[in-house]
C-alpha cells in the first residue's frame, strides 16, 4: 500500500518544476494557433491580476527630490541581466615568469593535453617550460546579444607566475552556470602593473599576474531571450527608496497619459515598478521613449565608513544634533636612565648600575567642541575646526551615532 503511495508521490514531485515554469510565449503561441487563434489560460483570473497589478488614479504630492536623473540611470529591466561565465585556460609566450611546474603541477597536465590534443605525443618526457601560466578565465555576456559577437574577457593567474605580460591565451571555452560552453575566449593578455628585479630589490606596481583580453572571445551560443513579447515591463532600482519609485511611476505615467491616453506604471515596492505595455507599440520602442524621461532621486542619509583605508563618505542629507565633543589622544613617554651608583671611599663595595625610570603620560590638543550640523557644510567645517585626522573623526562619528545625535544609517565596512 506505501509503495504506489510513494511513487505516486514522487511523480507529483517530479511534475513540480513544470507546472511551475508555465508555458514559453512560443509554445504559447503554438497552443493559440491549433486553438483557432485563441489561448485560454485555465489559471488566468482577470480579477487578481488586476488587484495585483494596480495603477495610482493620479500623480502624489512628494516634495523635491536630490537629484534630477534619467529612468535609465537610476534602474534597469528585470530581464536585461548579464550572465557570467567562467573557463580554465594557458597562456603561453611568457617571458620565464610563467608557473613553476613543480610547485603547479596542474600547469603541466594542462601542457600535455593541450599537446595530445594537438596530435603531438608527450609520453615519457618531462615539460620545465617557465614560459606558460594557468590561468581562471572570467567575463559577463551581456543580455540579448547574439552568437558571433565579441565581449571582453578577464585573465587571472592561478599559479605561481610572476607575470602574464607579453602572454597569449590559448583557445578557452567559457560555461555557464548550466554546464555549457557559450563563448570562446583567445587572445594577447594586456597587463597594467609589471615587476622589476634585481640581485637585492625588487619593484611591483599593480597587478601583474591579472589581465584583459579586449574583445577577446565570441558568443557561440546565445541566450533565449523574447524580448518583445513581454506585455508587463519590470523596473528594478540600482538604489531601493520608496520616494524614487513613486516618482519613477508619476513620470511615466504622465508622458503615456499625454502620449496613449492611458496610465500604464504602478510601484510595487521600494525597488520595483510595473509598467504594462500599451498596445500598437513594441516593447524596444516603448522602453526607448519612458528610459530618457527626467526623474528627481531620493536617497537615505547614510555615512559610509571604511575603517581599513581610513575613507569616510558623508551624504548630502546627514545632520548632527548639537553635542559637546572632547577628543585629544593620549601619548605616553617612557624613559630609561639607569645611574652609576658608585660605594663610599674605603668600604669594599662594588660599583652598581640602578635602574631609573621616568614615565609621562600627556594629552596633547584635547579640547572640547561643540558641534552642530544642521547641513553638510556646517558638518564637513566643525569635524575641520576639531582638527583631527581621519581615524579620530572615525571615532567621533562612532561615539556621536552611539549618543542618538546622528540623523543618519552609519554603515561600516
Amino acid at each position: 500500500m506505501m509503495r504506489p503511495f510513494a511513487l505516486l508521490l514522487a511523480a507529483t514531485l517530479g511534475l513540480q518544476p513544470a507546472l511551475a515554469d508555465g508555458l514559453t510565449p512560443k509554445a504559447k503561441r503554438e497552443l493559440a494557433a491549433k486553438n483557432g487563434g485563441v489561448y485560454d489560460d485555465p489559471e488566468y483570473d482577470p480579477a487578481t491580476t488586476t488587484r495585483m497589478f494596480r495603477v495610482s488614479p493620479g500623480p502624489s504630492s512628494l516634495p523635491p527630490g536630490q537629484v534630477a536623473s534619467r529612468i535609465k540611470d537610476i534602474a534597469q529591466l528585470q530581464s536585461s541581466r548579464d550572465n557570467q561565465l567562467v573557463g580554465y585556460g594557458l597562456v603561453i609566450g611568457l617571458a620565464g615568469s610563467g608557473d613553476s611546474l613543480r610547485n603547479s603541477p596542474f600547469t603541466e597536465q594542462s601542457i600535455r593535453a593541450m599537446l595530445e590534443n594537438l596530435g603531438i605525443a608527450t609520453e615519457g618526457g618531462s615539460a620545465r617550460a617557465k614560459n606558460v601560466a594557468a590561468v581562471i578565465v572570467t567575463a559577463n555576456m551581456p543580455p540579448y546579444v547574439q552568437s558571433g559577437a565579441r565581449i571582453d574577457i578577464d585573465v587571472s593567474s592561478m599559479g605561481d607566475a610572476t607575470s602574464l605580460a607579453g602572454g597569449t591565451l590559448i583557445m578557452t571555452p567559457l560555461k555557464a552556470a548550466d554546464g555549457e560552453i557559450y563563448a570562446v575566449g583567445q587572445g594577447a593578455v594586456i597587463v597594467s602593473g609589471f615587476t622589476a628585479q634585481g640581485q637585492a630589490e625588487q619593484l611591483t606596481q599593480g597587478v601583474p599576474t591579472a589581465g584583459r583580453v579586449p574583445n577577446g572571445a565570441i558568443v557561440e551560443r546565445s541566450v533565449k531571450a523574447e524580448f518583445d513579447d513581454q506585455s508587463t515591463l519590470t523596473l528594478q532600482l540600482r538604489n531601493p527608496d520608496f520616494s524614487t519609485a513613486i516618482r519613477i511611476a508619476d513620470a511615466i505615467n504622465d508622458y503615456t497619459s499625454q502620449r496613449f491616453g492611458m496610465r500604464v506604471a504602478g510601484e510595487r515596492d521600494s525597488r520595483t515598478v510595473q509598467i504594462r505595455r500599451p498596445k500598437g507599440v513594441s516593447a524596444a520602442r516603448f522602453y526607448a521613449e519612458i528610459e530618457n524621461l527626467v526623474v528627481e532621486s531620493d536617497t537615505p542619509a547614510r555615512v559610509v565608513i571604511d575603517e581599513r583605508t581610513g575613507t569616510i563618505v558623508i551624504g548630502n542629507d546627514v545632520k548632527i544634533s548639537r553635542v559637546a565633543i572632547s577628543h585629544g589622544t593620549l601619548t605616553v613617554r617612557i624613559t630609561e636612565a639607569p645611574r652609576v651608583v658608585q660605594p663610599e671611599p674605603f668600604s669594599k663595595g662594588e660599583t652598581a648600575v640602578e635602574p631609573f625610570t621616568a614615565i609621562d603620560a600627556s594629552r596633547p590638543d584635547a579640547r572640547v567642541a561643540v558641534l552642530d550640523g544642521p547641513d553638510l557644510q556646517t558638518l564637513v567645517s566643525g569635524l575641520n575646526r576639531l582638527g583631527v585626522k581621519p581615524d579620530g573623526i572615525i571615532a567621533i562619528l562612532q561615539g556621536i551615532k552611539s549618543a542618538g545625535a546622528l540623523q543618519a544609517d552609519l554603515v561600516l565596512q
